[in-house]
Parts: C-alpha cells; sequence; structure tokens
C-alpha cells in the first residue's frame, strides 16, 4: 500500500503537467514566429512535376574557364573569345615574334592585345601557356606594372612559372616585399635558394638567411658567383675594401638587385629592357632616370607625360646627348607658356630634330600637338611642321581639315587621315601601297579570311601585324594585306595612324 501511495503522488504532478505546454531548454521554442517573417530553411523538397528524369546539361570544363585580363571587351572592342579556336603554342609563338619596334600604332595594337580579358584556347594547359607567353611579352617590352598586375590578376601563387616572373617584376618595381610576403607562407614556390634568403632578409630575418646561406654553401646549391654576391649581401663588413665583383653576364633580377643593394648597382642601358624600369625609382640619378623613360616610351611601355616630368625637372648641368634633347625641350616648353608665336617658331625645329633623334615623334605629338595648333605661325616652314605633328596626334582628323598647301604629298596625308587616300594620286610607291589598302575593292589575305571564318581573331590581327611589319621594309603587298584587314575587322584607327605613321616617321 506505501508503495501504491508513492507512486500515485510521484505520477499525479506528471499527469497534470501534460495537460500544460511542453517544456523546453530554449526559450523561443514553441512561440509564434513574428509577422513578416519567413523561413530561411526550406521544409519539404520540391516535388517534380513529372516522374521523368530532369534534363542534365553538359558542358566542358574550359567552357567554364574566367576571361583573364586588364581591360573589358567593352573598352577594347575585342571579343573574349578571340583566342579560343587557335593553337596555343601558335598564338605564343607569334605574341613572341610580331615586332613593333619603329611605329607607335602597332604597339598600342599589341598592348590592347595582350591586356584585355580573354578565354583560354582550349585544350589542357592551354590557357597557361597563352598566359605566360603574354606575360613573357609585356615584360620583353618592357611593361613591367602591366605583366604584375596580370599576373597578380590570375593568380600568382597558382604555379611556380607564375610566381617566378610575379616575384621579378616586383624586385624590377620594387614592390618584392609584397612576393616576399607570399613566398614566407609558401616557400615551395621559390624559384631558388638565393631567392629564399633574400626574402628571409628582407623580411628582418637575418639568422635564418644566413643559416640557409651556410647550408647551400654546404651543399652547393647555387652557383659559386651567386653564393659570393649572397656573402657580400648578408656580411657586408667581412668584406669592406675588396674589390668590387666581375660584372656578370645576362644577370636576372634578384642578381641586379643584389648587386644593387652592396652598392655595386649594374647599369641598365645593356640589360632587356624590363630593367629599365628599375631605374625609374628614385634610388637611381635624373640621368639614369631619363634613358630610362626614354627607352620605355618610345617603345610604348611608359606614358609620354611621365617622360615630361623628368625632362621638367629640373635644368641640365651638362651638355650633349640627352642633356640637348632636356634643354631643347624646356626652351619649348616655355615658349609655348609665353604664347610667344616667334619663340615658339624659333624653338620647334630645334625640339622637333631632338625627338625624332631619340625616335620620339608620337609621343612629343601626342603632348604638345593640341597647344602647338594654337599658336599663329607665320613662318610656312614652321606651320608644316606643325600641322605634320598634328597628323601624329591623337586627334589626325582635325589638322587634315586644312592642310598647309596644296602639295600632293599634303594632300594625300590629309586623305589618308580622313580614311579616303584614294580620292588624291599618291605620290611614291608606299603611297600607292597604303591607297590600295583602303580600297573598297581591298580584302585581307585567303588565310587570314579562313581564320575570321573561324573565330580565330586575334590569331588573325597578329598574322596582320607580322605583314604590317614586313610592308614596312619594303614588301607592298603585304603592306596592302595588312591595311585591308586590319579595316575588315573594323580597326579603322589602327589602319589610319598606321599609314600615317609610315609616311610621316623617317625609319630606316
Amino acid at each position: 500500500m506505501r508503495i501504491r501511495a508513492a507512486l500515485f503522488a510521484l505520477l499525479t504532478p506528471l499527469a497534470a503537467t501534460a495537460q500544460q505546454q511542453p517544456l523546453s531548454a530554449i526559450e523561443w521554442i514553441g512561440q509564434a514566429p513574428p509577422n513578416g517573417f519567413i523561413s530561411p530553411v526550406l521544409m519539404e523538397p520540391p516535388v517534380s512535376a513529372t516522374g521523368r528524369y530532369p534534363t542534365i546539361v553538359v558542358s566542358p570544363l574550359d567552357k567554364l574557364s574566367v576571361p583573364v585580363g586588364l581591360v573589358g571587351d567593352a573598352v577594347t572592342g575585342l571579343p573574349v573569345g578571340m583566342w579560343t579556336g587557335s593553337d596555343p603554342d601558335v598564338l605564343s609563338a607569334l605574341i613572341g615574334d610580331v615586332s613593333v619596334e619603329d611605329y607607335p600604332a602597332m604597339q598600342r595594337l599589341l598592348y590592347t592585345l595582350l591586356l584585355s580579358e580573354a578565354l583560354p584556347p582550349s585544350g589542357k594547359d592551354a590557357g597557361e601557356a597563352l598566359l605566360l607567353a603574354r606575360i613573357d611579352r609585356l615584360l620583353d617590352l618592357g611593361a613591367t606594372d602591366p605583366a604584375q598586375a596580370l599576373v597578380e590578376l590570375a593568380g600568382p601563387t597558382d604555379t611556380p612559372e607564375r610566381f617566378a616572373r610575379w616575384f621579378d617584376a616586383t624586385l624590377l618595381s620594387g614592390d618584392e616585399d609584397r612576393a616576399c610576403a607570399t613566398l614566407a607562407r609558401a616557400p615551395h614556390l621559390a624559384p631558388d635558394y638565393a631567392a629564399r634568403i633574400f626574402c628571409h632578409a628582407r623580411r628582418g630575418d637575418w639568422q635564418m638567411a644566413a643559416l640557409m646561406l651556410e647550408t647551400v654553401h654546404a651543399l652547393e646549391l647555387l652557383p659559386p658567383t651567386d653564393l659570393a654576391l649572397l656573402d657580400r649581401f648578408l656580411s657586408p663588413g667581412i668584406f669592406e675594401g675588396a674589390p668590387p665583383l666581375p660584372v656578370p653576364d645576362g644577370p636576372d633580377p634578384l642578381v641586379f638587385r643584389l648587386f644593387e643593394a652592396i652598392g655595386e648597382r649594374l647599369p641598365t642601358a645593356s640589360l632587356p629592357r624590363a630593367f629599365a624600369t628599375a631605374d625609374l625609382r628614385d634610388v637611381a640619378g635624373w640621368k639614369a632616370q631619363l634613358e630610362a623613360a626614354e627607352r620605355l616610351t618610345r617603345i610604348g611601355a611608359l606614358g609620354p607625360n611621365r617622360l615630361l616630368g623628368l625632362y621638367s625637372d629640373r635644368k641640365p648641368a651638362a651638355s650633349g646627348g640627352i642633356w640637348d634633347r632636356v634643354a631643347a625641350l624646356q626652351r619649348f616648353e616655355t615658349a609655348l607658356e609665353t604664347a610667344n608665336p616667334e619663340a615658339v617658331a624659333k624653338t620647334l625645329p630645334q625640339v622637333w630634330n631632338a625627338m625624332r633623334a631619340a625616335r620620339l615623334e608620337v609621343p612629343f605629338a601626342t603632348l604638345f600637338a593640341e597647344r602647338l595648333a594654337a599658336q599663329p605661325l607665320e613662318n610656312a616652314a614652321t606651320k608644316d611642321l606643325a600641322w605634320r605633328i598634328g597628323l601624329l596626334s591623337q586627334d589626325y582628323e582635325t589638322p587634315a581639315q586644312s592642310p598647309p598647301d596644296a602639295g600632293k604629298r599634303s594632300a594625300f596625308l590629309a586623305a589618308v587621315a580622313l580614311g579616303e587616300p584614294g580620292r588624291v594620286a599618291p605620290p611614291d610607291a608606299m603611297a600607292r601601297a597604303i591607297s590600295d589598302g583602303f580600297a573598297d575593292s581591298a580584302r585581307p589575305p585567303a588565310t587570314i579570311q579562313r581564320l575570321l571564318r573561324s573565330g580565330q581573331l586575334g590569331e588573325a590581327i597578329l598574322r596582320a601585324m607580322i605583314l604590317m611589319d614586313s610592308g614596312a621594309s619594303g614588301n607592298p603587298a603585304d603592306l596592302t594585306a595588312a591595311l585591308a584587314t586590319f579595316r575588315a575587322i573594323g580597326m579603322e584607327d589602327i589602319a589610319r595612324r598606321a599609314g600615317l605613321q609610315l609616311m610621316l616617321l623617317e625609319r630606316a
């Protein structure tokens, strides 16, 4: 009886509780949701309306590739698929071989191709091969900053090959601390032990740098010349008063920076063009900066305004060579600022001859053509020179409206600038080839037409650029074919600029 009474006493409260709301350790469980609340959880899976299998869409993996480039197709006008139908090895060879040394119109076109957002060709590793070819050509041109930016956009740590190029670019631009920070997190990306030793030192870890150098010495993991250079880099006091190291043949960017760090800076004039970027930093003297800026501006890797800023930085302290160009430009700029037509007429021929000697005619025209056109020049020769400079500028159509004389050459130049050279008799054989390229009946060569029909636009442009170089060297048929191709694919501006530059720039 006592047990039954005890059980009754225990069960009675439970029965009463069972008639109430269930208890919970979390207060809000069981409460009504607030007004307007929509649960993010799908309470019931979707139900098909039929019993059939769902449609499955299959796409090749290369179709899912992301376009890589610094400039969008809305700016360049080039489709993102311009490379997709071509052989990556062929594209890489064309990108490396096409010559743009002499004519800024072709330089501008090549930079556009290299920097445009584009999908890779199909095939295993095809995208990587083309990306590396683009980066290598940018570095070859001296466009270190765009090359660095392109690698960063694509992912510098995805492959050792990308990192090696990124590391070189940062060494030349002075941005190596970022690459060294990345290398500290992923040492397997290091091109060699010299890079790791350098980066440990840059990050202040001198003990690790010294330990690694001793290990590399013991195991002979680097050439003796590199070891001697690293010894002086890490222990400069030991080599105080020692004779300078021999100048290396073909140094890479790391060797260049190590020589700079030990106080034996190498001149860049005989090194590949990308090394000129290092001379734009404040550690270089003014003359070295000027020479580097001219070298890079000449190939289109540096904007004319940067060159002008260096030209105007201070008064030249010497004469001859580059100092004469600096002085001539400063006198001309002063004449423009004072709005003195006589001073402009006096200084213009001098500065133009200086710019021609340095092959900087188009950058000069870009900087000064508009201001020069506003000057009321009286001398016929000076007016003609100013007019021709205007034809080399971006706004070439404006001076083409009013030639300075009625001569055949002036009339033909104006007609080229307006895109209709066929209405004027060509004054020479080159002009005749240019005129033929602008004719309504002109067509691209059959090989390029096949490329265009198959959607291989990028390869077609590169082959037209090679024809252009051949035409500029004296092959009129190739010149006509190149211009006809540019116009057929909608590059009218490139065709006109190229024709004008061929006529106006004296390239032997």
